[in-house]
């Protein structure tokens, strides 16, 4: 819907086309992220299946234990490589140009995946996947926090319609995907991703055009010489990545643990540099200081809740009935059910925090009460263990809770990302936010490890009652919080 109304903070309150209320540029942005998160969510929706499953029914045959742990890790290095596209963003290419390129490269590794057989196929896919997803995210999350001034009530609201946009993607590609993996074979599922993919890099090309000149700025130019200094320490690391697969020094059995590291060492530099660099003021290193215990939240946050791709993926599969009136739903289609619910409580939760305006509670509680609602979720599979096998009803109602978690944390992290970031650090302030997702699903993966016949109460009391405590101290901190945020609420 488009309607008009005055552009915010413009002095001559200059009319403006806009979309439900916000800048029409927000429509744009929404389209390519959803056919973008079509591709992403459809080919991982069965990527573990692909690992786990036999030859013999078309997958690769890995250990079930590893296979989740290299989903994992391979989700880890999705937002891992959100820090050096942001980089590129803010030094190189800008916002717009990085998001262009970024979803080629996905295209590309998506047709890896549907073409190359067995393993190679797999490897080259999942990095060009991996390297291209984490500059979609980076850029297009900078681009629409740059729609909005930091003042504009409208922000968390226009991040929240941005994030529906998200979850349609998310839930017609494991729909479409998880149908042809079942009745073709898991090659046919990842070219659908292909396809999906290509459709959202047409639909940004169409309307390249009407993107805000101010996203091809650059924000902080890397000067002649110091492109030549990047360009060598590119091929330094690359070679230094090859040599440490091809010595064994990583490999496929530790690199979960590995990539958990690098997020670690990678997280605490980036707050060292945002922390000590000389073009961060004193108000903007306070608010930086205030995403430390944010950051911290959200990655214990996606440590439960990216374990849809892991643990829930093999319960949906094992443990769960999925007979619906004689018919058996395909496992990766639960992969669909939290999308559904996005997409029908995130206008819910956009209109709430609008109709709020400054009277909405603040980021660290919203933060508190996520960490909450989902340890609570994990807590309800306790009962369910002892059936035979768990009601499909039941998983839909631990997945609803899960949404209404995630709603108080990942739009909002993504405002609040953009909102506390120094300006001359904006993109690589987002990074940051992907950053703890990065740990969270690399620990998603490792943790679902744990999980193991006999051991199930054990496994979600340890990580219910973990959020559960996280959430409550992260609630009575805010007050503390809130006064090093210095204004951003």
């Amino acid at each position: 819907m488009t309607t008009t109304q005055p552009s915010p903070g413009a002095a001559n309150q200059r009319v403006e086309k806009t979309f439900f209320g916000h800048p029409s540029m927000l429509f744009n942005l929404f389209s390519v992220e959803l056919w973008e998160r079509f591709s992403f969510y459809g080919m991982q929706a069965i990527l573990a299946y692909y690992m786990y499953f036999s030859v013999t029914e078309g997958g690769l045959g890995i250990e079930q234990g590893l296979a989740l742990s290299l989903v994992g890790a391979y989700g880890g290095g999705v937002y891992l490589s959100t820090i050096l596209t942001a980089w590129i963003a803010d030094r190189l290419l800008g916002s717009e140009r990085v998001l262009f390129y970024s979803a080629i490269v996905v295209m590309a590794g998506h047709v890896a995946l549907a073409v190359l057989p067995g393993a190679v196929g797999l490897a080259i896919g999942l990095i060009l996947v991996a390297f291209g997803s984490g500059g979609v995210k980076a850029a297009a999350g900078s681009l629409v926090g740059s729609l909005y001034t930091r003042e504009d009530t409208r922000r968390d609201a226009g991040f929240s319609i941005f994030y529906m946009g998200v979850n349609i993607g998310a839930l017609v590609g494991p729909l479409l995907t998880g149908l042809l993996q079942t009745r073709m074979g898991f090659h046919w599922g990842f070219g659908a991703a292909a396809v999906g993919m290509a459709l959202g890099l047409a639909v940004y090309i169409s309307g390249r055009k009407n993107v805000p000149e101010s996203s091809h700025h650059v924000a902080n130019p890397l000067p002649r010489e110091g492109r030549r200094k990047f360009a060598l320490a590119a091929v330094l690391a690359l070679g230094l990545i090859v040599v440490a697969f091809l010595t064994g020094l990583v490999n496929p059995a530790n690199l979960a643990n590995t990539m958990a590291v690098a997020a670690i060492i990678a997280s605490v530099v980036y707050f060292v540099v945002l922390l000590t660099s000389k073009k961060v003021e004193g108000t903007e290193r306070k608010r930086v200081t205030a995403f430390i215990p944010l950051y911290i939240a959200s990655a214990a946050f996606f440590a439960l809740f990216q374990q849809q791709f892991t643990f829930i993926a093999v319960y949906s599969e094992e443990r769960l009935d999925r007979r619906i009136l004689g018919w058996e739903m395909p496992a990766s289609w639960v992969q669909s059910i939290n999308p559904v619910f996005i997409i029908i409580f995130a206008v819910v939760f956009a209109a709430f925090w609008t109709k709020l305006g400054t009277r909405q509670p603040s980021t660290p509680l919203k933060f508190g009460i996520a960490l909450v609602i989902i340890g609570i979720a994990y807590l309800v599979f306790i009962p369910l263990e002892s059936l035979e096998m768990t009601p499909l009803l039941a998983l839909v109602g631990i997945l609803l809770l899960v949404t209404w978690a995630e709603l108080f944390l990942s739009p909002i992290g993504l405002s609040v990302a953009t909102k506390l970031a120094p300006v001359a650090f904006t993109t690589q302030m987002l990074a940051l936010f992907y950053l703890s997702i990065s740990l969270g699903t690399t620990l998603a993966g490792i943790l679902a490890g744990f999980y193991t016949e006999g051991n199930e109460v054990q496994y979600f009391v340890a990580l219910g009652g973990t959020s559960i405590v996280l959430g409550v101290a992260l609630m009575a901190a805010t007050p503390g919080i809130k006064k090093l945020m210095a204004g951003v609420k």
